[in-house]
C-alpha cells in the first residue's frame, strides 16, 4: 500500500525550473512510469511470494528476507536519497535510482536460488531509495504553483490505478509464465523513463543543499538491518544463538546512537526537534501502528489464499483490489472530513473501522466463499484506511511550519516503511509459533511414525508451504495436509487479532495526542451562530 504525505512532499518544494507546456506531459510520463515500478514491484512481489517457495524450496524465514531485503533499504535510505538528489541534481539521481532498480530487476529474474534473489532485492531497494523521492522532487520543481495541483492529482491518479492493477497483473504473470516475469517487466519501463529523463526532464539542484549526513544514513541502516537480522534468523537460530543475540545488541544501539547523532547534527537526516509537536509524534505514532498492521497483513494474506484457500495468483491479486479502490474513489471525500470534522475525529473513526476489517480476516476457516468471508473484511479495512489517510496527512502538514512540511512529509513517508519492516520481521516470529504449536496439537492425534513427525517438525519455518512426505498413504497425506491448513489458519487469526489490536492503538493514538482542530471549532462556531439567526440563543 502507498504511503501517506506523498502528495504533501511534492508539493513542498518551490518550482526551480519550471518546464514548457509541451514537456509537461513527458515529465508526467517519466515520473509516474518511475514510480509506479517501486508501486508495483513492492505488491506483485508478495503475490508471488507461494510460487518463489515452491521454486527454492524456501522456508518463511527467506520469504521474509526476500522482501525485507528490499525493505530495510528502502525504509533506512529514502530521506537521505532524496538529499542526494537536492544537491548532485534531481534527474541525476532520478536516473541512477530507475537504473540501478532495472539492473536488480534483471538479477532478481535471472537468480538461480534465494540468496541471489535476495541479495538483488536489497539492490532494488536501493535503487527505489533514490528514484522515489527523486520523482517526487521532478514533479516539485518542474510545475509552478498553478500547474502543481493538476500534474499532482494526475499523478497521484495513475499510481493508484498502477498500484491497484499491479498484484493483478503480476498474479497472471506468474500464473501464466513465471514469477520472473514479474521482475523482467521492469525492463521495458525503466528503459523508456530513462530515454524521457534524459531528452525531456532538466536537471535541477538546491542551491542551499546542506551537507550528506552519512553519519545518519550509516546509523540508520546498520541499526534497522541488525534489528531485522536478529528477529528474522532467530527462527532458524533461536534466541540464544551469538548472531542473533549481537544483531539485536548492534541494532539496539545503532538506533541509540543515530537520535544523538541527529540531535547534534547541523544538517540532520532526521530534525528531532520536529517531534516537540505533539501532533506529529501523535501522527507518527498512528502510522506506525497502523501501516505495522498493513504490512504483516500484506505479506500473510497471499500465502494464505494461495496456500491454504486454494486460490489462484490471479485471483489472489484481484482480491484486494476492493480495497486499493476504495482509497482511491473515497480519498476526495475523506479530504472533505477533515474541514467539515477536524482531523481528530477521523483519526479516531478510521482506525477503529480498520481495526474491524482485521478482526474480520480472524473469521473465515479453509475453503471459505470469497464474497461471504474475506469480502466483508477487505471493504471494512479498504474503507478505514480511506477514512484514516487523508486527515493523517493533513495533520503532518499542519503540525510543522511550512517550510518544514517537505521533512515532515519524508518522516511520517519513511516511519510507515519502518513499521511494515519490523512487523514482518517481528510478527512473522509470531505466525510461526502459533503454526508449530497448532500443528504440534493436531499431529499428536494422528499416531504418525516417529521420523515422520520428526521431519514434519523440522520443516515447521516453511509454514503452507509445508510438503508431505511422499511414502505416506493418501488418507494418512490428507489428513496432514488438513492439519497444515488449520495450523496456518490458526496463526494467521492470531496475527489478525494482533493488527486489529494495533489498529485500536492507532484510534488511542489519535483520541490523546492529536488535539482538537481549533481552527475548526472556530469555524464550526461561527456556522453555529449563523444558523442561529438573529434573536435565537445557542447552547453550549
Amino acid at each position: 500500500m502507498r504511503t501517506p504525505c506523498d502528495e504533501i512532499a511534492a508539493q513542498s518544494t518551490t518550482a526551480t525550473v519550471p518546464c514548457v507546456t509541451e514537456a509537461r506531459t513527458w515529465i508526467l510520463a517519466a515520473t509516474i512510469l518511475g514510480s509506479s515500478m517501486a508501486f508495483i514491484d513492492s505488491t506483485v512481489v508478495n503475490v508471488a511470494l507461494p510460487a518463489l517457495q515452491a521454486s527454492f524450496h524456501a522456508t518463511v524465514v527467506d520469504l521474509q528476507w526476500v522482501v525485507e531485503s528490499y525493505g530495510v533499504l528502502l525504509a533506512a535510505l529514502i530521506l537521505i536519497g532524496g538529499s542526494f538528489g537536492d544537491r548532485f541534481g534531481r534527474r541525476l539521481m532520478f536516473v541512477a535510482g530507475v537504473t540501478v532498480f532495472a539492473l536488480a530487476s534483471a538479477g532478481c529474474g535471472v537468480a538461480s536460488n534465494i540468496h541471489q534473489l535476495i541479495i538483488a532485492r536489497s539492490v532494488q531497494g536501493l535503487g527505489a531509495a533514490l528514484l522515489v523521492p527523486g520523482s517526487l522532487a521532478i514533479i516539485s520543481t518542474s510545475f509552478d504553483e498553478k500547474s502543481r495541483g493538476p500534474a499532482i492529482g494526475t499523478w497521484s491518479g495513475f499510481s493508484a490505478i498502477t498500484t491497484a492493477i499491479g498484484p493483478v497483473l503480476g498474479g497472471w504473470l506468474v500464473e501464466h509464465a513465471s514469477w520472473r516475469w514479474v521482475f523482467f517487466l521492469n525492463l521495458p519501463i525503466a528503459s523508456a523513463v530513462v530515454a524521457i529523463s534524459l531528452w525531456r526532464i532538466p536537471e535541477s539542484r538546491s542551491t542551499s543543499a546542506g551537507q550528506i549526513d552519512w553519519p545518519g544514513a550509516i546509523l540508520s541502516t546498520l541499526g534497522l538491518g541488525s534489528l531485522v537480522i536478529g528477529f528474522v534468523e532467530s527462527l532458524n537460530l533461536g534466541w540464544r544463538s551469538p548472531l542473533v543475540f549481537w544483531s539485536l545488541i548492534l541494532g539496539v544501539g545503532c538506533l541509540i546512537a543515530f537520535v544523538f547523532v541527529e540531535a547534534a547534527s547541523s544538517a540532520p537526516t532526521l530534525p528531532l526537534r520536529l517531534f516537540k509537536s505533539r501532533s506529529f509524534s501523535g501522527a507518527n505514532l498512528l502510522t506506525l501502528f497502523l501501516y505495522a498492521a498493513i504490512g504483516i497483513f500484506f505479506f500473510l494474506f497471499p500465502l494464505n489464499l494461495i496456500q491454504v484457500q486454494g486460490y489462484s495468483a490471479t485471483a489472489t491479486g484481484a482480491a484486494v483490489l476492493p480495497l486499493i479502490l476504495l482509497m482511491f474513489f473515497l480519498s476526495r471525500w475523506s479530504g472533505g472530513l477533515v474541514s467539515r470534522y477536524g482531523s481528530r475525529a477521523p483519526l479516531i473513526v478510521g482506525p477503529l473501522i480498520a481495526a474491524l476489517g482485521f478482526a474480520l480476516f480472524a473469521v473465515p476457516s479453509v475453503g471459505g466463499n470469497y464474497w461471504r468471508e474475506f469480502f466483508p473484511a477487505v471493504i471494512a479495512l479498504g474503507f478505514g484506511m480511506a477514512v484514516t489517510v487523508a486527515p493523517l496527512t493533513t495533520v503532518v502538514m499542519n503540525s510543522v511550519n511550512k517550510d518544514r512540511i517537505g521533512a515532515a512529509s519524508g518522516i511520517n513517508n519513511a516511519v510507515a516503511r519502518v513499521a511494515s519492516v519490523l512487523a514482518i520481521a517481528v510478527f512473522g516470529i509470531v505466525m510461526v509459533k502459533a503454526f508449530a504449536s497448532q500443528l504440534n496439537s493436531s499431529l499428536a492425534h494422528l499416531m504418525l511414525p516417529s521420523s515422520v513427525l520428526a521431519e514434519l517438525q523440522a520443516n515447521k519455518n516453511k509454514l503452507a508451504g509445508l510438503q508431505v512426505p511422499a511414502d505416506l498413504s493418501p488418507n494418512m497425506k490428507a489428513d496432514i495436509n488438513v492439519s497444515i491448513r488449520q495450523a496456518f489458519v490458526f496463526g494467521f487469526r492470531t496475527v489478525m487479532l494482533i493488527c486489529a489490536g494495533l489498529s485500536l492503538g492507532s484510534a488511542a493514538v489519535a483520541w490523546f495526542l492529536i488535539p482538537r482542530d481549533r481552527a475548526h471549532r472556530k469555524l464550526h462556531a461561527t456556522v453555529s451562530r449563523d444558523d442561529a439567526g438573529p434573536g435565537k440563543t445557542l447552547g453550549t
